[in-house]
């Protein structure tokens, strides 16, 4: 009785600190830009913490763990991989603001590619946001009970309604501001966990664990270094980051979160490889099983991290989806909705906390959430990366994007013959899929722009 008081009373005395610490925010700028009362843009520092824990996902380290269980140090590098792609966003959305006077991705692409391309961008981000909302609540949940459990549910649905309430009563402004206090809350208590596991093992023998082949999580860490080139720009938790601040202060910051994130997904792996090496039998969420073989205290720690890494992503998520629902595409039509976008943010951030919810009360596996939508956006690459360097072209655009699409949800229906794999392990269609999808999608790009010069 008295361990589930503390679990549970965490979960509301963490709603209670978030509502507290959330400003409330009267201003446009405030709920779609993050800036504070006085109109000014979020500091360097906050800017830095916010990318950083809102991308430490709690399915992240949660697939993280796994990995490392499942192909030991080769899990853990082929998961942080995909934190690289932060950098390479933050020079690309640089050059896109330096070069061609860019202050959004979705008007970028109004302006380059036409609304027929912003439409279809934007549906690719709200599959992206839709899996964040089931993806994180789910991992959650995890820690209170069993996948479709009523303690399971009933937690994830808590957690939501805390993140709902605050991400509505400041928008990007809360998600910032919070975000901070959960970087810090994240990093003292990971320390404090990962301080449990590395006693028992020495660094040099959790880093010569797994093996270098393709089939044992190579194949895997090659698709996660061709998907860095497509799979940061449909996700405007990152994305919407890149234009509220000065130019050179937003591409150090995403510099510094994107490497921190690397060395932090790779230090949670940890302790996946520290559970596989002790022989503790496994299921689909490591860090829960772990937490639970080392005592309450452990567990509580792994419920602390999970909470507040989860909650960061997902008050970013409702943040994002306000945006763009309210803010960006409004604007694409010509329409200035004036305060009423605020309510009309808040409004679907409400719809999106109840439908989004739908795959976690049902069960999906957490991990595809992340693979098949990288496949599906692969397409983006070219046109965020080449712009300028041919003609942009609205055919360019769309075979490139809809290429990565099929792709996607070919992967997804199984129909893909196995021939177009390369290696034999376990991601070797997946990587076969990438690796070609990309080419054919940069020619798609490309041809069109060489051909019609003028």
């Amino acid at each position: 009785m008295s361990t589930g008081i503390l679990f549970w009373g965490f979960l509301i005395v963490y709603g209670i600190i978030m509502m507290f610490l959330t400003p409330k925010v009267s201003t446009l700028g405030g709920f779609f830009r993050g800036e504070d009362d006085s109109g000014k843009e979020a500091s360097a520092f906050m800017l830095t913490a916010s990318i950083f824990i809102s991308w430490i996902f709690a399915k992240s380290v949660t697939n993280a763990a796994n990995l490392g269980a499942t192909y030991g140090i080769v899990g853990g590098v082929a998961y942080a991989t995909y934190w690289l792609c932060i950098p390479l966003a933050g020079l690309a959305i640089y050059r896109l603001r330096k070069k061609y006077a860019a202050t959004g991705l979705v008007s970028f692409l109004t302006d380059n590619y036409g609304k027929g391309a912003a439409i279809a961008f934007s549906a690719a981000i709200l599959i992206r946001l839709f899996n964040e909302v089931w993806s994180n609540t789910s991992v959650v949940g995890g820690y209170y009970g069993a996948s479709g459990s009523r303690a399971f549910v009933f937690s994830a649905v808590i957690f939501t309604i805390i993140t709902l309430v605050y991400s509505m009563k400041g928008g990007l402004r809360s998600s910032i501001v919070t975000d901070t206090i959960q970087a810090i809350i994240f990093v003292f208590f990971v320390a404090w966990v990962v301080g449990l596991v590395l006693p028992k093992h020495s660094v040099g023998e959790l880093l010569a664990t797994g093996n270098w082949k393709m089939d044992a999580g190579v194949d895997m860490l090659l698709v996660s270094a061709l998907q860095i080139f497509s799979y940061p720009f449909h996700d405007p938790v990152l994305t919407d980051r890149g234009f509220i601040s000065n130019e050179k202060v937003m591409l150090k910051a995403f510099f510094i979160s994107g490497i921190l994130g690397f060395v932090a997904i790779v230090v949670f792996s940890f302790i996946g490889i520290h559970s596989s090496l002790a022989g503790i039998p496994l299921s689909d969420n490591v860090p829960a099983d772990l937490g639970k073989t080392l005592g309450t205290t452990a567990y509580f720690l792994m419920i602390v991290v999970m909470v507040s890494a989860a909650g960061s992503t997902l008050d970013s998520t409702f943040s994002s989806l306000a945006k763009l629902s309210a803010y960006d595409l409004p604007r694409m039509k010509g329409i200035e909705l004036g305060n009423k976008s605020r309510t009309i943010g808040m409004i679907v951030m409400f719809v999106i906390a109840i439908v989004g919810n739908l795959p976690m009360i049902f069960g999906t596996d957490i991990l595809k959430a992340t693979t098949i939508s990288g496949t599906m956006v692969i397409g983006l690459a070219p046109v965020f990366l080449l712009h300028g360097f041919v003609k942009p072209t609205k055919l360019g655009f769309h075979f490139s994007f809809w290429t990565g699409i099929f792709l996607g949800l070919a992967m997804t229906l199984g129909i893909i013959p196995s021939y177009f794999g390369i290696g034999a392990g376990k991601n070797a269609l997946l990587l076969g899929v990438n690796f070609y999808g990309l080419i054919i999608c940069t020619i798609g790009y490309l041809l069109p722009g060489l051909i019609f010069k003028d």
